[in-house]
């Protein structure tokens, strides 16, 4: 009795406890009740609440979830075998078919390097500023590799933000979409191609990305040749056993382990600080202006097109697939039912993964690390 009055003492003089576990408790309202990102959201609602008691087990030098922090995030373990996984559920087949769509997804990092340069301005330091502006890349393992690569101080901060703004996606595009587009524009229709995709271009597409990444941004390597390993398994016809693997078990079980450890830099001490605070609203712009540059860059195409492009489909220029594709797919739907996206949305949105860990790995050359 008296060790359960002394902990409710102590959680009552640090009011900042309190507010993480309901932090923790909102994380999981959204993953459960809105199914936003639930794989990870609720996870990582959970270990908000496990830090965050005065003496906790979890924590210290042999706490499991300290171990664990050590083991996957320190080393950028579960962030690389989570891209194995998402690779091995990417379909680049509608990428393949209208091959311009990889502008869209150069074009959508462009609120990455603007947030760098907002963050510098604000008075971050350069490596905590990239780390920041990588949020916009709405992918949660680049952000955090980038983060943990470049030592950022807000590690906890970025990861919560960048995973939350992939799962309200929904939610956080469809007005930065229409504030920079109008009604007409978003009504207009794309033709897209039929017919399928060899099985060598499907296979030689990996790897040809790879030497390319290579080539533009060795630092993406560890990103990209997981991502792009993860696509072999898939689309070279001898491994389904091995794809099947890391579409499912794989990326279940690191999703567990990743949403869980993130939690240890959610602890009330680190987190509740004024300058956290500005870094998950700087990964909010980041995000918006990633999206508003696919946008704008498709209007500036549109300017020497014959054969107009939707606009929206900009948007999935970002990492976020396949929520950004369905985004645009439903809008486009909203302004008349009879416009499907659907094929060439998801093609940008393809994009924006293997950008966007480009972008890391640019960011990560850019700083000499």
């Amino acid at each position: 009795m008296e060790s359960l009055l002394e902990s409710f003492l102590q959680l009552g003089s640090e009011p900042g406890r309190i507010l993480m576990m309901a932090i923790g408790c909102l994380l999981m309202y959204l993953g459960i009740k809105k199914k936003y990102e639930p794989t990870l959201l609720v996870p990582m609602g959970l270990g908000a609440i496990l830090v965050n008691f005065p003496n906790t087990g979890v924590l210290g030098d042999s706490g499991p979830l300290t171990i664990l922090f050590k083991a996957g995030i320190d080393t950028e373990l579960f962030p690389l075998l989570l891209f194995i996984g998402i690779g091995a559920m990417i379909d680049f087949g509608p990428l393949l078919k209208q091959p311009f769509l990889l502008l869209f997804g150069a074009a959508a990092q462009f609120g990455i390097f603007f947030t760098i340069i907002v963050a510098v301005l604000l008075g971050f330091s350069l490596n905590d500023a990239a780390s920041i502006g990588i949020i916009g890349a709405a992918d949660g393992p680049t952000s955090i590799f980038v983060a943990n690569t470049l030592h950022s101080k807000y590690l906890g901060a970025i990861m919560v933000a960048a995973y939350s703004y992939m799962a309200l996606v929904p939610i956080i595009q469809p007005p930065a979409i229409k504030a920079v587009t109008s009604k007409k524009e978003r009504q207009i229709k794309m033709v897209y191609r039929a017919g399928e995709v060899s099985q060598t271009a499907k296979i030689l597409f990996p790897i040809v990305i790879t030497f390319v990444a290579g080539l533009i941004a060795p630092a993406s390597l560890p990103l990209v040749g997981f991502l792009m390993f993860g696509n072999l398994l898939r689309e070279c016809g001898v491994l389904e056993a091995l794809s099947r693997t890391a579409q499912n078990e794989l990326v279940n079980l690191i999703s567990i382990l990743l949403g869980l450890t993130v939690a240890v830099k959610l602890q009330a001490s680190e987190f509740l600080q004024v300058d956290t605070l500005l870094v998950i609203g700087l990964g909010l712009v980041a995000f918006v202006m990633d999206s508003i540059g696919g946008v704008l860059f498709a209007k500036l195409l549109n300017l020497f097109r014959h054969d107009k492009i939707n606009p929206m489909i900009g948007a999935c220029g970002i990492s976020a697939f396949p929520m950004s594709a369905r985004v645009v797919q439903r809008m486009a739907t909203e302004e008349d039912p009879s416009n499907y996206l659907l094929m060439q949305a998801a093609g940008a949105n393809v994009a924006g993964q293997i950008a966007s860990v480009i972008a890391g790995g640019l960011v990560l050359a850019l700083m000499g690390a």
